[in-house]
């Protein structure tokens, strides 16, 4: 009754005239977001555009959303996106949209603003630490998102491979990259989860089941007691490459999937864990229809994830093993050095030389660890 009369207000008195579904869908919108920044009631738009997100392609700038106090945060900038050329960092704060404050809007209501016809633009106000607030405009594109980058040999015979997020193809990519790069015989592997933001949760399994022994306990998912039974997902598939060294490289632009995948191997004693402390997004998310309304879908938080150890990672990230910072002025070089290697063309030498002296000292702290493991522990190679 309280809800309806409240409606019939805003119906008969607001200064604009709403029609009834635009208000019943506002409030629907509140309900769902006063409970926890990831829970939303989705549009038919919107819908539409989860499905894109989560199929690898997508229209917008190219950034992953997260929430703190209030305000959208860059989880992190995808790769080859507007977001990423113009510089957005992980930890970057939405302080406006077109000059219209972002404090109080949840993630949906973001992303919407956000996304638009390629070739549009959108101006941003960003607050970052230890700099006012300054404003980036960015083209809008069609953001296409590869699961799988730069897997190649390093120094020390050791293998290198990056996911850029965990979308459909991700763990049938990474097979493929394994395939290839296991023809040398190889003396380690540096998986690089650096500012990998997540994704789906059967493509984490998907990854994780590779490097791991058959059966071997992945991650374990908790909801509400008596409504939500708790699941375990466990390593299956054929592959199992259980003999390698390995190391996982993560900062804090690490989430979600990525961190299942982290939480997974490290508990395990699979991987050393290299880097700087992930972001912390444990929660799951379903994604129910509703019968009324076909074309709109309600996306809820129903448990959180917990690593084999029963460790909570939601709101607490992991710690690496071997803590090596990497501030986010370095770090932005580096992936500018890394992407003008492994796409050349798109960086004239004049642009080199910004990025000319960058030092990936997270990676090398990596091929140190997995060449001092291999002099204690002698060569194996992963079948």
């Amino acid at each position: 009754a309280l809800l309806t009369e409240t409606m019939l207000l805003v119906r008969r008195h607001y200064v604009e005239d709403l029609d009834y579904r635009r208000i019943v869908y506002s409030a629907i919108h509140g309900m769902l977001s006063d409970l926890d920044p990831h829970s939303d009631f989705l549009e038919p738009k919107q819908s539409e555009g989860l499905k894109e997100e989560t199929e690898g392609q997508f229209g917008g700038i190219g950034i992953q959303i997260g929430m703190r106090g209030g305000l959208p945060l860059v989880i992190a900038p995808i790769e080859d996106s507007p977001a990423f050329a113009a510089g957005l960092l992980a930890g970057d704060m939405i302080v406006a949209i077109e000059g219209q404050p972002a404090l109080g809007l949840n993630i949906e209501q973001v992303m919407q603003k956000l996304r638009g016809m390629p070739g549009t633009r959108v101006t941003v106000t960003i607050g970052r630490e230890g700099r006012d607030p300054f404003d980036v405009t960015l083209t809008r594109d069609r953001i296409k998102v590869a699961s799988v980058k730069g897997a190649r040999v390093l120094r020390g015979n050791v293998g290198y491979l990056r996911i850029i997020q965990f979308s459909e193809p991700t763990g049938a990519e990474v097979a493929a990259a394994l395939e290839r790069l296991t023809t040398n015989a190889l003396a380690g592997l540096v998986l690089d989860l650096r500012d990998n933001p997540g994704g789906l949760l059967n493509q984490a399994i998907a990854v994780a089941e590779q490097f791991l022994p058959a059966k071997a306990l992945i991650v374990t998912t908790r909801g509400r007691e008596g409504v939500h039974e708790t699941e375990t997902f466990r390593a299956g598939g054929r592959r199992h490459l259980t003999g390698l060294p390995m190391a996982i490289l993560i900062n804090r632009g690490t989430a979600s999937a990525a961190e299942i995948v982290t939480g997974a191997l490290q508990d395990a004693k699979r991987a050393i864990v290299i880097g700087d402390k992930s972001f912390g997004k444990a929660s799951v998310q379903k994604i129910l229809p509703l019968a009324t309304r076909e074309r709109c879908l309600v996306k809820l938080t129903t448990a959180h994830y917990y690593t084999p150890a029963g460790r909570m990672i939601h709101g607490k990230g992991i710690e690496p093993d071997i803590d090596v910072p990497l501030p986010p002025t370095a770090w932005r070089k580096v992936q500018l050095k890394r992407d003008a290697e492994e796409r050349p063309a798109a960086y004239p030498p004049e642009r080199r030389a910004d990025f000319a002296d960058a030092v990936d000292t997270q990676l090398e702290r990596a091929l140190d660890v997995l060449a001092a493991l291999r002099i204690f522990v002698g060569d194996r190679t992963g079948k």
